[in-house]
């Protein structure tokens, strides 16, 4: 009984893999608006009601997809600033996420790109999305950094946003940030978006004619950021 369980569980994990590679090759020829389950079971040679007993619907399989990449370049990250002073971390974190995205540029357009009409992600994609920021919100905690300039001053608001952001509740059990001054956040959202509009530029073609190829006003930006934040210069 054990082993015959275990030999369904591995076919059906080995199966579920292939749907899920099939859905990310149609990804990159049609994009996301345009996946279907039908398509998918042609593809594999499947019927679509056999399908469904794998992902109950197009959405549970964009799920599922945004979850692996998610993870996946959450994953990259945290390797990535596993070792090192705060600012080498920061550094090596950020060419880690650029790794990965210029290697999987569809999966990076899935979760950073425009929204998929009709879709909405569920709270299952919470943990896996916080992965790469949480990276940055742990070297924040480490270090506490001190800018060298304050910057203008919060409103009101966006401090009691910010003070509400710490408080959440991390994948890991802990609230986010509850030490971490609301201008600390701030600067770490500052630069988080940064991060990414960057990424988003290079993948969707915005910098040719300007800073193309990327390489050196990505890193000059990334240096920036550190300063931005407040992190020792690396001895």
């Amino acid at each position: 009984m054990n082993a015959s369980r275990t030999a369904r569980d591995r076919a059906r994990a080995e199966l579920t893999q292939e749907i899920k590679n099939e859905a990310r090759r149609q990804l990159a020829v049609d994009g996301a608006q345009k996946l279907s389950l039908r398509s998918v079971a042609r593809e594999l040679g499947m019927v679509s009601s056999a399908l469904y007993r794998y992902f109950a619907s197009r959405d549970e399989l964009l799920t599922a997809l945004i979850i692996d990449a998610y993870d996946a370049v959450g994953e990259q990250a945290e390797k990535a600033a596993e070792e090192g002073a705060p600012r080498e971390r920061w550094r090596k974190a950020c060419h880690a996420v650029r790794g990965w995205a210029r290697a999987n540029p569809h999966e990076y357009a899935l979760i950073y790109g425009s929204p998929i009409p009709g879709y909405a992600a569920p709270q299952d994609t919470v943990a896996s999305a916080a992965r790469v920021p949480m990276v940055l919100i742990r070297i924040l905690r480490e270090t506490n950094p001190s800018p060298a300039f304050e910057g203008p001053p919060l409103t009101e608001g966006l401090a009691g946003q910010l003070r509400a952001l710490g408080e959440l509740v991390a994948p890991d059990g802990e609230r986010i940030a509850p030490d971490l001054p609301p201008e600390t956040l701030n600067r770490g959202l500052v630069v988080w978006t940064q991060l990414f509009g960057m990424l988003s530029f290079e993948l969707f073609g915005q910098f040719v004619g300007s800073v193309d190829p990327t390489d050196e006003f990505f890193d000059h930006t990334v240096e920036q950021c550190a300063d931005f934040l407040g992190l020792p210069p690396t001895r």
